[in-house]
């Protein structure tokens, strides 16, 4: 049976795409990308008429969207994730390597993510959602909300920058100690910090650097290609790398270290820092 939600629009100063007014106005789509799959799978109507990311809202429609549910079982994935904190709002669990995010892959975070954290006892609580990106081979803290209204409140501190993230990397070559990257990622300017916290020599690759990096800006696969453009792509790493330096078969040597930021209903100071994986301590130990 198909469960169907509408909304009417109120009266707009001037027309508005749907992919930017849609957000929010549903429960089940809190996001930008939520609402791109919402459209991509033509569960929204405008007015009767199955709507794009091209459809323009002038003000009067009748929004509708309907969840078209599957007849078949669903299978429930097994996977365990460790949660380094939770609350009734949100939780930050350690994200695995080789494993997605979010998609329509079955084997994802986001499909996990019920199994392994508690219900919250809020009137306005949801499946618990990732509410950022990390990439499929990089490990580390994933930020999650529980609740629409967390949800919407964590992608707002994104958005106004208030969520300060660390990452460490193994990186190939000789570097400065400090260093600072910008530019054009998509079109968008990008912004990331570097700082070499030690060094040791190798055989094939003459040196490695345990490096701390702290992206300003959050664009897709901004720290590997900014690491790339300066001539130090991080070990491990087969799109964004040089031919003759691509290490196989032992991952991408990528950590999502530490998340803080102001908790947006408690109003504390959250500060979570992670371990790094034993792949990053063989080769610097003792370091963090």
């Amino acid at each position: 049976m198909n469960q169907t939600k509408t909304h009417k629009v109120p009266k707009l100063t001037k027309p508005i795409r749907l992919q930017e007014y849609g957000v929010n106005i549903f429960d089940s789509i809190q996001t930008k990308s939520a609402l791109k799959k919402a459209l991509k799978k033509n569960y929204i109507t405008v007015n009767n008429l199955l709507a794009s990311t091209a459809t323009y809202i002038h003000g009067g429609e009748t929004i509708c969207l309907t969840i078209k549910e599957s007849n078949k079982h669903k299978t429930k994935l097994v996977l365990k994730l460790d949660v380094l904190y939770e609350d009734d709002y949100l939780a930050i669990i350690r994200k695995p390597a080789g494993i997605l995010v979010s998609g329509n892959s079955f084997k994802t975070v986001t499909n996990a993510l019920e199994q392994n954290l508690k219900p919250s006892n809020l009137k306005d609580s949801t499946l618990p959602q990732p509410v950022h990106r990390l990439d499929y081979p990089t490990t580390g803290l994933l930020l999650i909300g529980k609740t629409n209204s967390s949800i919407r409140a964590l992608n707002k501190l994104f958005e106004n920058k208030e969520i300060k993230k660390t990452y460490y990397a193994i990186t190939i070559g000789k570097m400065q100690k400090y260093g600072e990257i910008a530019s054009l990622i998509d079109n968008k300017p990008s912004l990331s910090l570097y700082e070499v916290k030690a060094s040791v020599d190798s055989k094939r690759f003459s040196i490695l650097n345990l490096v701390k990096l702290e992206p300003k800006t959050g664009r897709k696969h901004q720290l590997r290609k900014h690491m790339l453009s300066i001539g130090h792509p991080i070990l491990g790493d087969k799109n964004y790398a040089i031919d003759n330096l691509i290490l196989n078969g032992k991952g991408l040597y990528l950590h999502a270290y530490s998340l803080s930021f102001t908790h947006p209903f408690t109003n504390k100071y959250i500060f979570i820092e992670d371990k790094l994986p034993k792949r990053f301590n063989k080769i610097f130990s003792n370091i963090i």
